[in-house]
């Protein structure tokens, strides 16, 4: 599986899933669980609806 996150991307979503994690905890709301989304693709750098529409926010690797 290739990468399609980039840096900044993969904060952003890392901190937006646990904002909406602890939200949902602190309301005590499931809804909260979706955060969990965001988390695991920034966790992971990949993102499937990336795939899908052909975006990559990870900037090209140099060929030596």
């Amino acid at each position: 599986m290739k990468t399609n996150v980039g840096g900044i991307d993969r904060i952003l979503r890392i901190i937006v899933g646990l904002a909406l994690l602890a939200w949902g905890w602190y309301a005590q709301n499931w809804w909260g669980a979706i955060g969990a989304v965001p988390l695991l693709t920034g966790a992971i750098g990949w993102c499937p609806m990336y795939l899908l529409v052909g975006l990559s926010t990870k900037k090209a690797e140099a060929k030596a």
